[in-house]
C-alpha cells in the first residue's frame, strides 16, 4: 500500500473566511482531518472527509489527545495510505507546534506539506483596529509566549529586554498569567501609562477588545470578564484604535443567526452574516434529496416542445431540471419555443449558469405575484412547472384558472431535517443564539418540531424569528412560532434587513 501524505495547515485566528486558497484544496483532498480546539468547525464545510477534534480537556466537543498521540495518529494515518490534514489554529509553526509534528512525519519517512496561516496576533490587531507596525509608533513587533511549557525550568524570557524594546509586544496565550506580565514589564521600566490591549476571540463576532494603560489592563480585563483564547497587546500603535476600528462596528456584529437552509446551499447565507459581523449558526430544517425515480422526468424532457412555458419556484429547481437535462443527453437548444418565468430574482439569476434568462419575474417573489404576472400570457397554452415534492399549490390553480394546462413535475425531494447538529442544539439550550430566520413554510413547520422546550420559552425575549415572506410568517403562527421581523424584499437579504431595523431586545440593548 502507497502511503500517504500529511498536509498541516493554518487554519487562521477564527474568521472562516481567513484560510488560505491552498488551505481550502487541502481539505478537499483530505480522507481526514484532525483539527484542534481553536479552528472555527465552520471549516470543515470545506471537507468531506472524516473529522476529529483535538481537545486540551475532555468534554462534549471531543476526547483529550496529547501530542505524543496526534503525532502517532498522523503517522498512523498516512501509512494506512489516507491523505491527512492537520488543522491547526492561526499558523502551524507559530506557538503551534507544528514544527514537532513535521519532525515525527520526517523521521517516519511521510511525505508531508506545510501551509502557512495567518497567525492570530496580526490578524487581532487589524481586527481591533490597530497596526501592529507603524512608521512613528513601532518598528519592529516581537511575538511571545505567555503561557510557556509547564515542565521548562525558570522562564526563557527577558522582561529587561521586553520591556525597553520601542516596538510592539504581542503576548500569546497570556491571559491567565496577565498580571505577572503587566508586573513583570513595570518591574522593569515599562512607562505604566504605555497602551495596551487584550483581544479576546479575535476576529469572530465574540471579539472583545479591552484597552487601558498597562498598570490598569490586568483590572480592566477581570471586569470585563473576557475569555480565552485572548492576546496581550502593548505598544503605541494601539492609540490608532480610535480612527481605524471597523470590525466591532458592523451592524449585526456579536449576534448569533441561524441559518435554516440545507447546508450545503447555505454558503451565501453564512457569508453574508459574517459580513455583516453576525455569527451563522448552521441548523437546516429541511434536506434536499434527489428523487428516487427519474422516468417521468426523462419522458417529460423528450417532449419539451409541447410546452410553452416552463416555470421555476425555486434554485433547487432549476439545478435539478437542467443538470438532468444534461445528464440525459439534452441541452438548451430544446428551449427554443420555451418561455421561462421564475418566482423571484434569485431563481432567476440561478438559470445564468446555464446561459439562460428568465422571461418573466413578479416584483413581489411569492406564488400569487407570479401567477397575476403570468396570467395575461397563459390562456390556451401548456406550463411546465419544476417543482419539489411538497409546497403550495396556489400556482397551478390560478394558472388553471387563467385558461393554461398546467403540468406539475417534481424533480426533487424536500424532506424533513431529522435533528439539529450538537452545535445547534447546544446553542439553542444554552440560549446563545440571538435569531433563526426562516425561509419557507416547510421550513418554519419543521423549526417548530425541532426547537427544544427550553428554546421555545425564550422565543420573543432572547431569542428571535425573522421570516421571509407574509406566506412563510403564516405557517409559522400556525405552528406555534412568533415572528418578530418580516422581510420586504422576500430573499435572505431580506431576512438579514429585517434584522438589521427591528428594534433592540432588552438584552441586546444592555448589551450596548
Amino acid at each position: 500500500m502507497a502511503t500517504g501524505k500529511v498536509y498541516l495547515v493554518g487554519g487562521g485566528p477564527g474568521d472562516p473566511g481567513l484560510i488560505s486558497l491552498r488551505g481550502v484544496e487541502c481539505l478537499k483532498l483530505a480522507d481526514e482531518v484532525l483539527y484542534d480546539g481553536l479552528v472555527n468547525p465552520l471549516l470543515l464545510r470545506h471537507a468531506n472527509a472524516y473529522c476529529e477534534r483535538t481537545c486540551r480537556t475532555d468534554g462534549p466537543n471531543g476526547r483529550i489527545l496529547k501530542q505524543d498521540e496526534i503525532n502517532q495518529r498522523l503517522v498512523d494515518s498516512a501509512l494506512a495510505g489516507k491523505t491527512v490534514v492537520r488543522l491547526k489554529g492561526g499558523d502551524p509553526f507559530i506557538f503551534g507546534r507544528g514544527s514537532e509534528e513535521a519532525a515525527c512525519l520526517r523521521k517516519h519517512g511521510i511525505d508531508y506539506e506545510i501551509v502557512p496561516g495567518i497567525t492570530a496576533a496580526t490578524a487581532a490587531g487589524e481586527y481591533a483596529g490597530f497596526s501592529l507596525t507603524h512608521r512613528e509608533s513601532a518598528s519592529m513587533v516581537t511575538f511571545v509566549t505567555g503561557h510557556e511549557a509547564p515542565d521548562k525550568e525558570g522562564s526563557a524570557l527577558n522582561y529587561a529586554q521586553l520591556a525597553a524594546s520601542p516596538g510592539t509586544l504581542v503576548f500569546y496565550m497570556g491571559l491567565d498569567n496577565l498580571p505577572r506580565i503587566s508586573q513583570s514589564l513595570l518591574d522593569n521600566g515599562k512607562r505604566a501609562d504605555t497602551p495596551t490591549a487584550v483581544i479576546s476571540r479575535a476576529t469572530t463576532p465574540q471579539q472583545r477588545t479591552v484597552v487601558a494603560p498597562l498598570n490598569e489592563i490586568s483590572d480592566a480585563v477581570i471586569n470585563a470578564r473576557l475569555q480565552a483564547p485572548s492576546l496581550i497587546i502593548v505598544g503605541d500603535c494601539i492609540a490608532q484604535r480610535d480612527e481605524l476600528k471597523w470590525f466591532e462596528d458592523k451592524p449585526l456584529f456579536g449576534q448569533k443567526i441561524g441559518i435554516t437552509r440545507p447546508s450545503d446551499q447555505a454558503e451565501p447565507q453564512v457569508q453574508r452574516a459574517f459580513q455583516l459581523g453576525a455569527q451563522p449558526v448552521l441548523m437546516p430544517a429541511i434536506r434536499i434529496e434527489p428523487i428516487d425515480d427519474w422516468s417521468e422526468v426523462d419522458a417529460t424532457l423528450r417532449r419539451l416542445n409541447e410546452f410553452d412555458w416552463l416555470v421555476f419556484t425555486s434554485i433547487n429547481g432549476v439545478e435539478a431540471f437542467l443538470d438532468r437535462l444534461w445528464e440525459t443527453g439534452g441541452d438548451t437548444r430544446q428551449f427554443s419555443g420555451l418561455k421561462i418565468a421564475t418566482i423571484g430574482s434569485s431563481t432567476a439569476e440561478s438559470l445564468a449558469k446555464y446561459h439562460l434568462r428568465a422571461d418573466l419575474v413578479p416584483d413581489k417573489f411569492r406564488a400569487e405575484a407570479l401567477a397575476k404576472v403570468m396570467a395575461p400570457h397563459v390562456a390556451g397554452q401548456n406550463v411546465l412547472w419544476a417543482r419539489a415534492s411538497r409546497g403550495r399549490d396556489v400556482l397551478p390553480q390560478e394558472l388553471t384558472k387563467a385558461g393554461a394546462t398546467v403540468t406539475e413535475l417534481v424533480v426533487y425531494q424536500n424532506l424533513d431535517a431529522e435533528s439539529f447538529s450538537e452545535d445547534a442544539l447546544t446553542a439553542l439550550e444554552n440560549s446563545q443564539l440571538d435569531w433563526i430566520g426562516l425561509s419557507s413554510p416547510s421550513i418554519a413547520r419543521r423549526m417548530a418540531d425541532l426547537l427544544p422546550d427550553s428554546a421555545k420559552a425564550q422565543l420573543g425575549k432572547t431569542l428571535r424569528i425573522a421570516s421571509i415572506s407574509p406566506v412563510t410568517s403564516a405557517a409559522a403562527k400556525d405552528a406555534g412560532l412568533p415572528i418578530n421581523a418580516e422581510a420586504t424584499t422576500y430573499t435572505w437579504d431580506g431576512i438579514f434587513e429585517a434584522i438589521q431595523t427591528a428594534p433592540p431586545t432588552e438584552k441586546s440593548a444592555d448589551a450596548e
